[in-house]
């Protein structure tokens, strides 16, 4: 099967052959044509699999040939709306719009917070046709009239769950709210959870269903690796690791920002050219090191799991777990940048004794074991007591200071609006820790 038996036009699929491609993906072969017939859509897909181009092809190829024409004395209206959790991922699609769409007589335009609106505003006075916006800048233009909803066509809401997780349930009814009752829906989530289900529920009319990956699972290829270390002996642990396999492009994830500063710059100290990316940086940092990791010249990123959805890299070959995320679904999504559309990957983690609940957490979620190996000279004591990961957060172990609370969440915009949603399990703690549901409020101010 090739993209032009898909029924896409001469100029989409030359463009996708010139970026490489020339084979649909599972998700690919199977949306398109669902796409392409006008129907509502429910896609489960797990992170890599190609997804995107599986909703930007047929929409360029829809507009294209549905094009509209705007009222006499103005510009034609937005077409369609994809509405995506984070700002780097928003950043990424709308790139793809872009770059599939060169040939196409249609403009887009990526719209969201942590930088200027103003520039925003300027552009939204010349033709825009698609729309990729994160859900809190949007409203911010809603809410000063800068924006008119009222022609869309198409909506697509990207990482659904996430959307979720990250407490945008509001916000996307208010959006919701502003679109014309006729259009068509598309709904794209890693996961089918029960939210999920009562939102696809209210949103979609009689959808197609595709799901293309088992719920939860992790590329084929992608190869797992636990290293057992003591807490106070994971930065000097990965240093070596890095050093002595010659790793080059390595995603490191923490569970806190103050934990990725510091990482970062134990790592850059040691001669490893290192940068951290979180939302307490500004836009333009996380902007400038993304750009920087993507090209090669960052050799490490160390992120919370504001990156976990949000890097599409090709070929990204590590992905290290400086810590082990509270929730089990999160490992998935972070390891899920590598091994991506059928590359191979690693992921490893370096897990303490602190940690070894969640590990066995993330195992039955998997459905296997891990494999360990401990690396000679960094041999844990098998005699330490674990400490509690109080709140699901823990700060850099072995320090000696409180383990205070520290977001690794993403403070994309929108978020301050979103304060509420329920909590979400975690993968439990240890000693005398709390059970993870009763240790994070159900207050989202993150």
């Amino acid at each position: 099967m090739s993209f032009a038996t898909l029924g896409l036009s001469e100029e989409i699929v030359r463009a996708v052959t010139e970026r490489g491609y020339t084979v649909p993906t599972p998700i690919q072969s199977q949306a398109i044509p669902a796409i392409l017939s006008g129907g509502d859509l429910l896609a489960g897909a797990q992170t890599g699999t190609g997804k995107t181009a599986g909703f930007v092809l047929p929409i360029l190829h829809l507009l294209t040939t549905n094009a509209a024409k705007g009222p006499s004395e103005g510009r034609p209206p937005i077409q369609a709306l994809i509405l995506i959790p984070t700002r780097e991922l928003a950043a990424q699609v709308e790139e793809s719009v872009r770059e599939y769409g060169k040939y196409l007589k249609l403009n887009s335009m990526v719209m969201i917070g942590g930088v200027n609106i103003n520039p925003q505003i300027s552009r939204l006075r010349s033709r825009v046709d698609i729309l990729v916006a994160t859900p809190g800048r949007l409203l911010d233009h809603v809410q000063q009239k800068t924006l008119d909803l009222s022609h869309i066509k198409i909506l697509v809401l990207d990482e659904a769950d996430r959307m979720l997780d990250m407490g945008f349930i509001r916000d996307i009814k208010k959006v919701l709210a502003l679109l014309p009752k006729h259009r068509q829906n598309l709904l794209f989530s890693a996961t089918f959870s029960d939210e999920i289900k009562a939102l696809a529920d209210g949103l979609l009319n009689k959808p197609a269903m595709i799901e293309v990956a088992k719920r939860n699972a992790t590329a084929d290829k992608i190869s797992h690796k636990v290293y057992p270390v003591d807490r106070d002996k994971k930065r000097p642990l990965l240093a070596h690791l890095i050093k002595e396999n010659n790793w080059h492009q390595v995603l490191v994830f923490t569970r806190t920002k103050h934990g990725a500063n510091q990482l970062a710059e134990y790592l850059t100290k040691n001669g490893i050219n290192s940068l951290a990316i979180h939302g307490n940086k500004s836009q333009s940092a996380r902007t400038r090191a993304l750009a920087e990791f993507k090209d090669g010249s960052l050799q490490v990123l160390v992120a919370t799991d504001i990156a976990a959805r949000g890097i599409d890299i090709a070929d990204l070959p590590h992905v290290v777990n400086y810590e082990l995320p509270n929730v089990p679904e999160d490992y998935v999504h972070r390891i899920g940048r590598t091994g991506r559309a059928g590359q191979t990957g690693e992921a490893v983690s370096l897990v303490c004794v602190d940690e070894i609940k969640l590990q066995s957490d993330i195992e039955r979620l998997l459905k296997r074991e891990l494999p360990e190996e401990v690396v000679p000279g960094f041999e844990p004591d098998r005699n330490a007591k674990p400490e509690p990961i109080q709140n699901g957060r823990s700060g850099l172990p072995g320090r000696g200071q409180p383990r205070g609370r520290s977001s690794s969440k993403p403070a994309s915009q929108g978020q301050a609006r979103s304060n509420t949603g329920p909590a979400k399990a975690g993968g439990g703690g240890f000693g005398s820790a709390k059970p993870a549901a009763t240790r994070r409020p159900a207050g989202r101010g993150r």
